[in-house]
């Protein structure tokens, strides 16, 4: 795909960093999720491109940007989607529909303690919309579940990521059986109580390869920050990957550097201290 000149001016600069990157819940965002405004303002104040990288959907960040007057690109689905600033795909990777069926069937069979959220682009669909977990997942991310289930949607549709909603006493329990049962599927915990299923390959890390191709910017030169397992191949395969301090430790240590925590404004005191603004 070419690149617009649009999209090649908002990659300019002449920084020694080309590219901000940030997770949201637990780095880019405080506990309450909202933005902080020292962290608000560094990331406005910034000559160099910056771009969100989450787990969320679109529809789960651009309440943030509207919120804080932000336009730019965005990573979604830990990976699986990029999007312009304009809201074009740029790059994407999904489950197909038999993969998709098979995963949600394994899920149901073993009755696991949770409920399984499907993501296809802009659609979220649940079976249940009064489940508290999916209220309370509405409430964080601002943006509404549809009623529905695999088969609401066309075939060829590519899933973007399935979601899965756990009791947080057997969360680490699920994603072992699900990593046992599907090895070709990319797993991980984004929390104590969510785990995200994409398909083979599909990381923050796989999806950085890919907007460094489109934008011609070196993955030496850019500074990621994030606070959980789905962020470790992004922090490690980054010039200068910045653990937050509510991090768990294994994260931290594979980290080049590690800030404050996420409610301390980790990111407006390493892009200082790295004299970025």
């Amino acid at each position: 795909m070419s690149i617009t000149d649009c999209d090649a001016h908002f990659f300019g600069g002449n920084n020694m960093y080309q590219c901000i990157l940030s997770d949201i819940d637990g780095t880019l965002l405080t506990d309450d999720h909202h933005m902080s405004p020292k962290t608000r303002d560094a990331i406005k104040s910034l000559d160099i491109p910056f771009l969100p990288v989450s787990a969320r959907s679109p529809e789960g960040i651009y309440p943030i940007l509207k919120e804080n007057d932000i336009v730019c690109p965005m990573i979604c689905f830990s990976g699986g989607l990029i999007l312009n600033e304009k809201g074009q795909v740029l790059y994407e990777n999904g489950m197909n529909y038999k993969q998709t069926e098979e995963v949600i069937t394994f899920i149901k069979e073993k009755k696991f303690d949770c409920t399984i959220n499907i993501y296809a682009l802009h659609d979220w669909l649940v079976e249940d919309k009064e489940d508290p977990r999916v209220l309370r997942e509405e409430r964080i991310v601002k943006a509404e579940a549809q009623k529905g289930t695999l088969s609401s949607l066309d075939p060829s549709r590519k899933i973007h990521k399935l979601l899965c909603m756990c009791n947080p006493l057997y969360t680490k329990e699920i994603e072992r059986n699900l990593k046992d049962r599907f090895p070709h599927c990319s797993i991980a915990c984004s929390s104590d109580i969510l785990i995200e299923i994409m398909n083979e390959g599909v990381t923050k890390a796989d999806a950085i390869n890919h907007l460094c191709d489109y934008y011609s910017i070196d993955k030496n030169d850019i500074v990621a920050f994030g606070d959980n397992y789905n962020d470790k191949e992004m922090l490690e395969s980054v010039g200068m990957g910045i653990a937050m301090g509510n991090a768990p430790d294994d994260i931290k240590n594979i980290a080049k550097d590690v800030t404050s925590t996420n409610n301390q404004d980790g990111i407006f005191k390493a892009l200082r201290k790295l004299h970025i603004i």
